[in-house]
């Protein structure tokens, strides 16, 4: 006797040598060679192994399903097969697949008959459970009624199996399901029988009964079709010669999913009901002539209704069977070759070799696909969110930590151009412009004839001192761009300052105004201020807003069903909302205070109106000449030694002075008056506004600066924003969450918990990957296991 074989490839090296027998040759060792037999079993019980682990739903396992309509002789082809008696009586034996596993065995007799439950009442996959349904049975005539019970066990899956085991009346008219993809098993072993497995699929229906369902029709063919469907499904097509053979739906089925006829065997039944002069059309099959097929068409003979009845045998069932095809006329006198396609011992025999070689050739592959699969579940289950903490509160608590931590670095500052400290920053900046647009434009000359007056020379003095406007302010010739004051919609011209200075008199001695001129030119201005220092606080709070909700959709979105992601957000919002009043309310005070002028900076308050007096002193028309004479000797090289003399004279005397200044020393103007009020208003607004801006955002102001900085309008609205909505949200933030949450008291756990709780759909798609990667890892275990 030949060596066994240890390996997989030992194995199928075996079993594709020449020892197979094929469709298209006389002879071949059979099933009586012991080393060919073994090597099968081997095969046959991994695969069946395999089956037992669930796998199949993951990966293409070679088998044989055996497909017929009704009445096809399907049952009888079954029963000459494994020589058992199936259940006859209409129902059940059709509503569910039972798997048939032939053992080849020196032993007595035996069936071992197993449910097997693949899927719940509602069809969805579960972790395989296999429950032996009784004790073995060694007299076959007790198997029908076990596998009738059987039956009925798989489609009333809510009722204890036992019941239908021990006794419970077989009824199945009140099944609970009509159909079920769960399935019987019949373990069989014994002397006579072949190695084979295959699954005896529900018959084909075009019609139902009484009883029935209309349901039924497609519940059988999907059925049927997802066996036959996978490439590794041998499709064993029961045909009966008592029916047109055009008429037979099975055989469409079988071409819709194996149309070269490259893994169908074709089995003919009931040959002796062949009406008289079709025999050649049937005959033409077995030749392979018509509907060709790699593996052929078979034809058998099983027992009549009449000869079950009376209780005939196997043994004398096969011998009527033989008798029948040498005796009978035309399939006595075919040709000696075709005779291997007749009878059921010839056809058990090809079937177990066909099986047994597509379990070798698939081998290598189911191992590469097993693994891949494996991979492929592993892979999917990483991207799942992580599963629910087996300390919920502790989980809560770190992720709330988390979250707390990076909203304080956020608040803080983080070194990104799109942080939050430098999106706000950018906006405060618009605010200080808006603000400064809102200066008054006093043109040193009356409305009327205004326009053949030049453009107003650049603010030299603010230069060097501010951006805002710089660009505008900052052209020296009159072809340069129209200068911010000019372009701005409240220009304000010196006669109308001087009416208003009039209007404004009373009781006053003469060449005297009163102060509620600049003071309505000072509040006209303070009042533009209110809409710009609104703007900024919703832009801000729009700002943390959009920075909250990305914050917390990063740290909480994967946490439960969403409810703690949305509880999260609500507590932090109606926090910030706090946050935000409290820094509203410091604004409105802030509009309030800076209605009434007054300012503690009267050295800056000075410089600027006296630099302001002098500047609009210069642009007027009887003195513009002059000034610009001036301006050009002190820019000409040849001639700037003028100036200086001018200058270093007036020092002489104690005046010390710029080339801007003398100005000051021109003759006096009639409109002297308004020139003041205008560079009053001026000079407080430019003195209030930037000594504060350079303060917050330049960080160039002196020490004695300082003493006003915070009191002023364009450093305190920002500071305020900052101080009470920015870094204010951090203040007490995490006492907001915990007391929201209510995650500190009795009953955390509990509500720790049910936070934490995955939505269903997460769940169902971690268990369902959780047990596809169980069964699959049980199958590599039997794969491991192969030996002979």
């Amino acid at each position: 006797m030949s060596s066994t074989p240890s390996t997989n490839s030992d194995i199928m090296a075996s079993v594709f040598s020449g020892s197979l027998p094929s469709a298209g040759t006389n002879g071949g060792v059979g099933l009586s060679d012991p080393a060919t037999a073994s090597q099968r079993r081997s095969m046959l019980d991994l695969i069946n192994r395999l089956r037992n682990t669930g796998v199949q739903r993951d990966i293409d396992l070679p088998m044989i399903a055996v497909i017929g309509i009704q009445s096809a002789g399907k049952s009888s082809l079954i029963e000459s097969i494994s020589g058992i008696t199936l259940p006859r009586s209409q129902g059940t034996c059709t509503r569910c697949p039972t798997e048939c596993k032939l053992t080849q065995a020196e032993t007595q007799w035996t069936c071992v008959i197993k449910l097997h439950f693949i899927t719940d009442k509602y069809g969805l996959p579960i972790k395989p459970k296999i429950v032996s349904f009784g004790e073995p049975i060694s007299d076959k005539a007790y198997v029908e009624e076990r596998i009738r019970r059987a039956q009925s066990a798989i489609l009333n899956p809510n009722t204890d199996h036992k019941q239908f085991l021990e006794g419970f009346e077989v009824l199945s008219e009140k099944n609970e399901t009509s159909f079920s993809r769960n399935y019987v098993s019949l373990e069989i072993s014994g002397r006579e029988l072949a190695d084979l497995s295959f699954v005896d699929l529900p018959g084909l229906i075009a019609s139902v009964g009484r009883t029935g369902s209309a349901n039924d029709i497609d519940l059988v063919r999907n059925l049927v079709t997802s066996y036959i469907e996978k490439p590794s499904c041998l499709i064993l097509l029961t045909v009966a010669c008592e029916t047109d053979f055009e008429n037979q739906g099975a055989h469409h089925l079988a071409k819709q999913y194996d149309p070269k006829g490259k893994r169908t065997v074709g089995i003919l039944t009931k040959p002796d009901r062949i009406s008289r002069g079709e025999e050649e059309s049937w005959i033409r099959l077995i030749r392979n002539e018509v509907e060709p097929l790699d593996n052929n068409w078979y034809c058998v003979k099983q027992p009549s209704s009449h000869e079950i009845s009376q209780g005939i045998n196997w043994v004398d069932a096969r011998n009527m069977e033989r008798d029948f095809f040498a005796t009978t006329k035309p399939w006595s006198g075919l040709d000696s070759h075709l005779h291997q396609f007749l009878g059921t011992g010839r056809l058990t025999e090809r079937l177990s070799a066909i099986l047994a070689e597509l379990i070798a050739r698939r081998l290598p592959e189911i191992q590469e696909e097993l693994q891949a699969v494996i991979l492929q579940a592993q892979s999917e289950l990483g991207e799942l969110p992580p599963e629910p903490s087996s300390n919920p509160v502790g989980e809560i608590h770190r992720v709330l930590n988390g979250f707390t931590r990076e909203v304080s670095e956020c608040l803080k500052g983080t070194p990104d151009e799109n942080g939050l400290v430098q999106t706000i920053r950018t906006h405060s900046e618009r605010f200080k412009r808006e603000i400064y647009s809102t200066a008054p434009t006093f043109m040193p000359w009356e409305r009327k004839g205004a326009h053949r007056h030049p453009r107003l020379p650049a603010i030299k003095f603010l230069s060097n001192e501010e951006n805002v406007g710089q660009e505008d302010e900052s052209d020296d010739d009159a072809s340069g761009p129209l200068p911010a004051m000019l372009r701005s919609s409240n220009t304000i011209y010196i006669d109308e300052v001087m009416q208003r200075a009039k209007n404004g008199r009373t009781r006053e001695l003469p060449d005297y105004y009163p102060f509620v001129v600049q003071e309505a030119y000072i509040s006209t201005i303070v009042k533009k201020w209110q809409e710009p220092a609104i703007d900024l606080f919703d832009i801000v709070n729009t700002i943390m807003r959009a920075c909250i909700e990305k914050m917390v959709d990063d740290h909480f979105a994967h946490l439960g069903k969403g409810g703690v992601k949305q509880a999260v957000l609500m507590i932090v919002y109606d926090h910030l909302d706090l946050a935000a009043a409290r820094a509203k309310e410091k604004m409105d005070w802030l509009l309030q205070v800076e209605r009434a002028p007054a300012t503690l900076n009267t050295h800056y308050y000075s410089d600027y109106r006296d630099k302001f007096l002098a500047y609009y002193r210069g642009c007027r028309d009887n003195n513009h000449d002059i000034m610009s004479n001036i301006r050009k000797l002190a820019t000409d090289r040849n001639r700037v030694e003028t100036v200086n003399k001018a200058l270093s004279s007036l020092k002489e005397l104690g005046i010390s002075t710029q080339v801007d200044d003398l100005a000051r020393l021109l003759p006096s103007d009639p409109l002297e008056v308004a020139l003041g009020i205008m560079a009053s208003v001026r000079g407080y607004f430019q003195g209030a506004y930037l000594v504060i801006y350079m303060y917050i955002w330049r960080k160039k102001a002196n020490t004695h600066a300082l003493t006003v900085a915070y009191k002023r309008f364009v450093d305190m609205v920002p500071l305020a924003i900052d101080y009470e909505m920015v870094r204010g949200l951090e203040r007490g933030l995490d006492e907001a969450l915990l007391d929201g949450l209510q995650v500190t008291g009795a009953d955390a756990h509990e509500r720790c918990a049910a936070m934490l709780q995955e939505p269903a759909a997460i769940a169902s798609k971690r268990q369902e990957l959780s047990k596809k990667l169980e069964r699959l890892r049980a199958a590599r275990t039997e794969l491991k296991r192969l030996t002979v």
